[in-house]
């Protein structure tokens, strides 16, 4: 079917010549005609080149005949939905079921009336144009949805580790893949559960899982709220990171403010938890370094992954700290210095690590706290 401004083209199939020019007479000022004798040469118009947008078909014709037509057309996918009106001296009920049964859309008898075929003609070319307009649209629709799916689906992916506002940043374009493999510094921030163990061991499984829902989401928000990313949580550890896939100044601290806002948020917690007789804790590590970032896993299943020294440093710092206590490395004490109180608390002797690594307990910031950790 041609768009609406162009002059759709009408193929008229009789093997009597008189039927044929009158026909051609009758349509030429809106449409343009084509012309077959008979059934086979009617197929190869059809089926050689550009179809055309409705037929104007006979039945009783020397070799073969219309109802034969119309089922070979109405065979192809490509074809099957041209409008074909049977055009016919015969007037019975049962040829006219016969070719509306075969896929035609319309009986006109002979003799016709040229004001009936023509009416006849602008319906069926209407409905088809928008019947092929709304097969267009549910086409575009799908693509959309499943476009729309994709989207959702990587949002989904990238939420898991990113806050809003980065997602929106990335679905936008305005930033690399951050799945990609890339090298980057970053400030890494481990948080865990001191006590956690013994908790479990003598807690009801219900009790278990209430606390932990209250501190992923008391502590989910502040990640939220501070923009880090969440690379992974598992029970009661978290290792979060600053500066990807968005840069941002500082990274270090930022992290250490986070980690201020986690134990003062956490604090609530407790002293809550308590009259539970929850005997719980926090520990944080935080540390600053260079690490690869990207996809890891195999299809179907991949996660985003930061590997480095720095993620070591971060996890084995945290697993010193005392409850209630931030522990920094040097690296990122030297940064935050000049906002954030810190005290030498001596080298210590890390796994994984050949020489002791100096470390640092956070004291609070030098004057109050950005109002992100109010």
């Amino acid at each position: 079917m041609p768009p609406s401004n162009e002059i759709p083209t009408i193929l008229v199939v009789d093997d009597t010549p008189a039927n044929l020019a009158l026909m051609v007479d009758l349509l030429k000022p809106e449409y343009r005609t084509r012309i077959a004798i008979n059934g086979d040469k009617a197929l190869e118009l059809v089926f050689g080149g550009q179809p055309p947008d409705l037929i104007l078909l006979d039945i009783m014709m020397p070799g073969l005949n219309g109802y034969e037509v119309c089922q070979r057309i109405k065979a192809r996918p490509d074809t099957q939905d041209i409008p074909i009106i049977f055009v016919s001296a015969m007037g019975e009920i049962a040829d006219e079921t016969r070719g509306l049964d075969l896929g035609g859309v319309d009986y006109v008898t002979k003799p016709i009336s040229p004001a009936i075929v023509k009416a006849r003609i602008r319906t069926h070319l209407a409905v088809s144009r928008q019947a092929r307009e709304l097969a267009e649209l549910n086409h575009t629709l799908e693509r959309r949805v499943a476009q729309g799916v994709q989207e959702l689906e990587r949002m989904g992916r990238l939420k898991r580790f990113f806050s809003p506002s980065v997602v929106d940043m990335l679905l936008s374009g305005t930033t690399d893949d951050p799945l990609r493999s890339h090298r980057r510094e970053v400030a890494a921030v481990f948080v865990d559960l001191r006590g956690f163990t013994a908790f479990t061991e003598t807690s009801d499984p219900e009790d278990v899982m209430f606390a932990l829902n209250q501190y992923h989401t008391a502590m989910g928000e502040l990640v939220m709220a501070f923009g880090g990313t969440l690379e992974h949580f598992a029970g009661d550890g978290m290792m979060i990171y600053f500066n990807d896939p968005v840069e941002i100044d500082n990274p270090a601290t930022v992290a250490v403010e986070m980690a201020i806002g986690m134990q003062h948020r956490f604090s609530s917690l407790a002293h809550e938890w308590q009259r539970r007789g929850y005997a719980l804790s926090l520990g944080i590590g935080v540390a600053q370094g260079f690490a690869t970032i990207g996809a890891i896993g195999y299809e179907g299943r991949r996660d985003y992954g930061v590997i480095g020294n720095v993620t070591n440093m971060a996890a084995r710092l945290c697993g010193e700290a005392k409850g209630g206590q931030i522990l920094v490395s040097q690296r990122v004490q030297g940064f935050v210095a000049e906002s954030i109180r810190t005290d030498p608390v001596g080298e210590l002797t890390l796994k994984g690590f050949h020489r002791p690594v100096p470390a640092f307990q956070v004291l609070g910031p030098v004057d109050a706290l950005s109002q992100r950790v109010a």
